[in-house]
C-alpha cells in the first residue's frame, strides 16, 4: 500500500476511470488529471457494434436482429441444399455421408448449422454481418468465400504443421492481454534488418509464401484463445513494432505484408479488434495509405499509429501497465519472480514544473521492499531513499537517478521500520503520469552485505 503527497485518485474515481476504459464518457471538471485520463481511455471499448450515430440504439438492435435471422436462414438453406461451398440450390447432389459431413461443418471450432443450437454460431455469423454493415447477401457471400479458401488453403490442418523455426519466436509472439481480456499479439519487424536473417526468411518466393502461411498459423493459434459464446473474448489486439525495420523499398517484405493483411481482411472478419502500429517511421504512412485502398471502411478504423515518442502513451490506453512489457514502458518482465499481473499498479499525476512523492510504509523489520515505477512520457528525475521511524537513525539514499528513460525495478532490505520515499521531479511543462506498485517480501538478512545502516 502506498501513500502519496501529490494529486491522486480515490477509490470512487478509480472506479469511474475503469468505467471509462470500457467506453463510458464520464467527466469530472474538478479533476484535470481525471479528465485527461478519461479522454485517453475513450479508445478502449468492449466488443460492440460501431453503430451509426444518427441511428438509435433500438433501431440498430432491430436491424441487427433481422440481419442475423436472415443470415441464419441463408446458412441453414445452403447447408440443407448442399450449396454452402458454392453453386446453386438443387445442384451438386451429394451422397448421404457427404451431406452429413456438410451439416457438421464448423468455422473456428463453431458449428455453422444454426439448428444445432451452439452458443457461438450467432457470434460467428455476426462477425461476417458486421464486416459487411449488416448486408445479409454480402455477408453470406463472404462466408462462402472464406469456407472455400479454408478448404483450398487447408487451414484446418495448419496447426499441425511445423512452419516456424525458433528464429521466428522473437518476430511474432503472444504476450498477456488487453484491458478487457483480449489476447495481445506482437509482431516485431526489427529482426529483418539483419540481411542474413532477411534472406533466410524471404530469400525466395517459396520462403515468402511459407512465412505467410506461418502468420496464418499464428492467427489460428490466437483463435484458440478466444471464446465465441456470449460474454466471451472473441477478438485480439495486434501490435506491429516497426522499430529498426527495413525501409519500404524491400519488396519481399511489402509482398508478405500485403498478402498477410489481405488474407486477414478477407477471411478473419472482426477477429482483430485493433491494429496498433508503433514506432512508425516517416515513410510508413505513405506505404500504408496505398495498401489501405483495399480495406473496407470498417477495417480502416481499426488502425492506430504511434510515433516513437508516443508508444507508451498509446499502448497504455489499451493495455494495463502490469500487462505491458517493460520495453514499451510497462511493468511486465519475463519470468518475473517478484510481481504477477494480478498485482495492480497505482497512479500518480504530477503537474508540470512540480514534484511528487510516493511512500511505501514498512511496518516490520526483516523484509525486502520491491517496487516498480514507470512514467508515461519520461523526462523526469527520480530519487529513492529509506527514512527510518527512529529519529536517531540515518536516512539512506538508495538511488539518485537524474533522468528516467525506462521502467524502474528496485529493492531494498529493511532492518527497521520506516518508509521508502520516492521523489519524482517533473521539470517539463506537461503533466506526467506515474504508474507504480510495491510489495514486502520476508527475507533472511545477509549481514556481510546488507545495505541497511543505522546508528
Amino acid at each position: 500500500m502506498a501513500e502519496k503527497n501529490e494529486t491522486t485518485h480515490d477509490d470512487q474515481n478509480e472506479n469511474e476511470k475503469t468505467q471509462n476504459c470500457n467506453g463510458d464518457d464520464g467527466h469530472d471538471s474538478e479533476s484535470e488529471s481525471e479528465s485527461e485520463n478519461q479522454s485517453e481511455n475513450t479508445h478502449i471499448d468492449q466488443e460492440t457494434d460501431d453503430e451509426d450515430e444518427s441511428t438509435s440504439s433500438v433501431e440498430m438492435k432491430r436491424k441487427k436482429k433481422e440481419a442475423l435471422l436472415g443470415l441464419r436462414c441463408k446458412v441453414e438453406d445452403a447447408i440443407r441444399g448442399n450449396y454452402l461451398m458454392g453453386g446453386r440450390a438443387g445442384k451438386n447432389q451429394l451422397l448421404a455421408k457427404e451431406r452429413e459431413q456438410l451439416e457438421d461443418i464448423t468455422l473456428w471450432g463453431v458449428p455453422l448449422l444454426p439448428t444445432k443450437g451452439h452458443a457461438g454460431t450467432d457470434d460467428v455469423l455476426l462477425k461476417f454481418l458486421r464486416a459487411k454493415d449488416l448486408k445479409v447477401s454480402e455477408a453470406f457471400e463472404m462466408l462462402q468465400k472464406t469456407l472455400r479458401w479454408r478448404r483450398e488453403y487447408q487451414t484446418d490442418m495448419i496447426l499441425e504443421e511445423k512452419l516456424g523455426s525458433h528464429h521466428l519466436e522473437n518476430v511474432v509472439c503472444m504476450k498477456s492481454r488487453d484491458r478487457v481480456g483480449r489476447p495481445v499479439c506482437y509482431v516485431k519487424y526489427g529482426a529483418f534488418k539483419d540481411r542474413e536473417f532477411y534472406r533466410k526468411i524471404y530469400g525466395t518466393e517459396e520462403k515468402c509464401n511459407k512465412f505467410v502461411r506461418w502468420r496464418i498459423q499464428c492467427m489460428e493459434k490466437c483463435i484458440e484463445e478466444m471464446s465465441f459464446e456470449s460474454g466471451g473474448v472473441n477478438s485480439i489486439v495486434q501490435i506491429s513494432d516497426l522499430n529498426n525495420s527495413p525501409r519500404q523499398k524491400v519488396k519481399e517484405l511489402r509482398y508478405v505484408r500485403k498478402k498477410t493483411m489481405m488474407l486477414l481482411h478477407d477471411n478473419y472478419p472482426e477477429l482483430i479488434h485493433k491494429f496498433i502500429i508503433i514506432n512508425v517511421p516517416f515513410w510508413y504512412r505513405a506505404s500504408h495509405l496505398l495498401l489501405s485502398r483495399f480495406f473496407s471502411p470498417r477495417m480502416k478504423k481499426k488502425f492506430v499509429f504511434a510515433k516513437p515518442s508516443e508508444v507508451t502513451k498509446t499502448l497504455i490506453k489499451f493495455i494495463a501497465p502490469e500487462n505491458l512489457p517493460v520495453q514499451y514502458g510497462g511493468l511486465m518482465r519475463e519470468n518475473d519472480a517478484d510481481f504477477t499481473p494480478a498485482e495492480k499498479a497505482s497512479e500518480l499525476i504530477i503537474k508540470g514544473k512540480s514534484t511528487g512523492f510516493i511512500e511505501f510504509p514498512v511496518t516490520e523489520a526483516g523484509v525486502t521492499m520491491v517496487w516498480d515505477i514507470t512514467v508515461v512520457g519520461w523526462d523526469v528525475s527520480l530519487k529513492e531513499q529509506f527514512i527510518p521511524n527512529d529519529e536517531g537513525s540515518y536516512k539512506i539514499l538508495i538511488r539518485n537517478q537524474k533522468k528516467m528513460g525506462e521502467s524502474v525495478r528496485n529493492s531494498f532490505y529493511i532492518c527497521e521500520t520506516g518508509r521508502v520515499v520516492i521523489t519524482i521531479h517533473n521539470d517539463t511543462f506537461k503533466k506526467r503520469r506515474v504508474l507504480y506498485r510495491s510489495k514486502a517480501k520476508p527475507t533472511l538478512p545477509i549481514y556481510h552485505s546488507s545495505p541497511c545502516l543505522s546508528s
